[in-house]
């Protein structure tokens, strides 16, 4: 991993969860050495970052917008850009509009010479048959996954039979031509895959499950793959 990126995964642990974070446990995260994170944050403040904190006590980040850009190589941002270009076309409006968003962001802030580059960059995406529209505020949605909250919804299959299910959201697939949730469903007590554009009177339903999403679509996933073989 070059430093530009172990700088850039730093910055977005600090970001992330409670602070102050330890020194030990940040290079748990990013898999170095105690001694590395203690040098990368010195180069973060070289950088301009606002870092209260010191070892033995953990590091807590205080976002400042004087904060430079860091660099990526010109094949980064070419990734940066076709994913965020994918990201118009395939996401729910909300996503979709981040996306846009995101990158106007990233051209204001990269040097004159890379901004040029993301202007006219040689990759980028398109569909000619994108995802049907989803019937439901994705958003929503999409916040239940990450708080593990329960959401209930209506629900037509293929075969156009019509069920109300409580589920435990996992994750969100944009497909080539539809989009999915995978979820715990209650009502089959079993993992299922729900199209979005299927689902109508999306309710967070405030009942917990956390925090349990991320090892039960580590076992959904495996499940999904036992039964595609």
């Amino acid at each position: 991993m070059s430093k530009t990126a172990r700088l850039f995964q730093l910055m977005q642990a600090l970001r992330s969860g409670p602070a102050p974070h330890t020194s030990t446990a940040l290079a748990q995260d990013l898999g170095v050495s105690p001694r590395t994170i203690h040098r990368d944050i010195d180069a973060l403040r070289g950088l301009g970052a606002v870092i209260d904190g010191e070892a033995g006590f953990g590091f807590t980040l205080i976002e400042d917008a004087t904060l430079p850009p860091l660099g990526f190589t010109d094949d980064e941002l070419e990734a940066l850009v076709l994913g965020l270009r994918e990201a118009e076309l395939i996401g729910d409006p909300a996503l979709s509009q981040a996306a846009s968003a995101a990158l106007r962001k990233l051209q204001g802030r990269l040097p004159p010479r890379q901004s040029h580059r993301l202007s006219h960059a040689v990759l980028t995406a398109t569909r000619f048959d994108r995802p049907q529209p989803p019937t439901i505020p994705v958003a929503e949605l999409r916040a239940a996954a990450w708080d593990e909250m329960a959401v209930s919804f209506d629900y037509t299959d293929m075969h156009g039979a019509a069920t109300s299910r409580t589920v435990y959201p996992l994750s969100i697939v944009y497909m080539d031509r539809s989009s999915v949730l995978i979820a715990w469903c209650l009502l089959r007590n079993d993992v299922r895959v729900f199209r979005l554009d299927r689902m109508r009177d999306l309710v967070v339903t405030g009942q917990s499950f956390r925090p349990r999403r991320v090892p039960m679509l580590r076992d959904a996933l495996a499940q999904i793959r036992a039964q595609q073989v």
